[in-house]
């Protein structure tokens, strides 16, 4: 299904991935971004898990407002943590759970982590759930490979940049968990195809 999908993304290795349906910040009312933050430039793209169980009877846009809402709060996190204010959601692309895609933070301003890596020069795309204990399903799977097919294009990224956040904060964290981590590998396979002179 998914070499299918590749496929249909890219009909030729000469074209680039086409930026798939993404809902704007203007789309799901987003607030502007309250702290100011020093621009950065796109050298990686980091997958995440919003580290919570799939919410199936939310709309999703009122999710997005919500989370912007506690983010740009000091606020705690679920270990008890506190979590300092944020400029604004601190990914740049969410997907939810039925593969929706909506823009979160400007991506020309780096995001924020509760872990130790720096985050500048992070594309930082987030899926809704926490994995394995929710199904990362084929809708997620479709929309994250999309996602980070036109990122890579659109800012010359590598399939060796593509990683999950638990490549760079080891031992801290466990995002964006197995299911996801088990399945970037095909996503950087796509790019090596796309990119490759053999197609």
């Amino acid at each position: 299904m998914i070499s299918v999908l590749v496929a249909s993304i890219a009909l030729a290795q000469d074209k680039p991935f086409p930026q798939p349906r993404i809902y704007s910040r203007e789309d799901w009312g987003a607030n502007k971004v309250v702290l100011e933050l020093e621009p950065h430039k796109i050298t990686t793209i980091t997958v995440h898990h919003t580290g919570v169980k799939q919410d199936k009877a939310r709309a999703f846009f009122s999710k997005l407002r919500g989370l912007q809402a506690w983010s740009q709060r000091e606020d705690e996190l679920a270990s008890g943590k506190k979590k300092p204010q944020w400029a604004d959601i601190p990914y740049h692309y969410y997907i939810d759970w039925q593969g929706g895609i909506a823009e979160c933070r400007p991506i020309n301003l780096p995001g924020d982590t509760n872990t130790s890596y720096d985050v500048r020069g992070h594309a930082l795309v987030v899926v809704e759930g926490t994995f394995p204990d929710d199904e990362f399903n084929a809708d997620q799977q479709k929309s994250l490979m999309a996602t980070v097919l036109w990122l890579s294009d659109k800012y010359h990224i590598s399939a060796e940049k593509v990683k999950g956040h638990m490549d760079y904060a080891p031992g801290e964290t466990d995002c964006p968990g197995t299911s996801i981590m088990e399945f970037l590998p095909k996503i950087r396979d796509a790019i090596k195809k796309h990119k490759s002179p053999m197609g």
